[in-house]
């Protein structure tokens, strides 16, 4: 194991629980409340459809339940619960930040290709062993890592609004395959890779090295799959207009 294995990780959301105390640790920090509540308003105020404000109550109530709720400290503890709070962050917080607002609203600058490897370096950046270790004794850091990964999604999923329907199911795919990869070479490691969870997932019933392939896997499945899920959703909404845009 890495020299910094018996250093003390203080992360943002505080020191490792215990299932015995997990439900207690709820995180009030009084920036972060004050701050989701006025990026909460802007939304609100931003949407012009009764769909885009039910999305904006679907992407408030996730960011307390990543950021407030005991999911929070959990993470903290396990990275499979790390790797869980980045996924719905890239996969489904950031595609509800974008659908809350009217499509003129994230027409940003960058094509799709662009957007699509920005948000693949920024994953497997913040997943590299000493900079995530970084982020979990800074609390600059972490919001960097958070603040990071939210944008490089939203700016992916807002490019695929306005792009073809061709282009988006190939970049869908690409995203699939570079999560999925990572997300084996996590899963496959002989050792346990990342410091802070070396002595925090005991308590739990997994070594670190279980947790970490239980986090690899979280990653290379579901969190693809989710990707490809949109892939899937897109290509037929394309096959359906084409089909209905044939003479009969």
């Amino acid at each position: 194991m890495s020299p910094s294995a018996g250093r003390e990780w203080l992360p943002y959301c505080g020191g490792a629980p215990v299932p015995g105390d997990l439900f207690g640790r709820w995180n009030l920090d009084p920036l972060l409340l004050v701050g989701i509540a006025v990026a909460a308003l802007l939304l609100w105020r931003a949407g012009e459809t009764a769909i885009q404000r039910r999305l904006t109550l679907a992407a408030v109530g996730l960011a307390l339940f990543l950021f407030v709720s005991p999911f929070c400290a959990l993470s903290s503890a396990l990275f499979s619960a790390r790797v869980t709070h980045h996924v719905l962050l890239a996969a489904v917080l950031a595609p509800l930040l974008v659908h809350a607002l009217p499509e003129h609203r994230t027409r940003w600058p960058g094509s799709l290709a662009f957007w699509t490897g920005v948000q693949a370096v920024t994953f497997w950046l913040w997943h590299a062993p000493g900079l995530y270790a970084e982020a979990l004794s800074s609390d600059a850091l972490y919001w960097l890592m958070q603040i990071s990964l939210t944008v490089a999604a939203m700016g992916f999923w807002a490019a695929l609004r306005r792009t073809s329907a061709l282009a988006s199911v190939a970049a869908l795919l690409v995203s699939t395959v570079q999560m999925g990869l990572l997300g084996a070479l996590i899963t496959f490691a002989a050792a346990p890779l990342y410091a802070p969870h070396f002595f925090t997932t005991e308590p739990w019933g997994f070594s670190a090295l279980e947790d970490q392939q239980m986090a690899g896997l979280i990653m290379w499945a579901p969190s693809a799959g989710l990707y490809l899920a949109a892939a899937l959703v897109i290509a037929q909404r394309w096959f359906t207009s084409e089909n209905h845009g044939m003479p009969a």
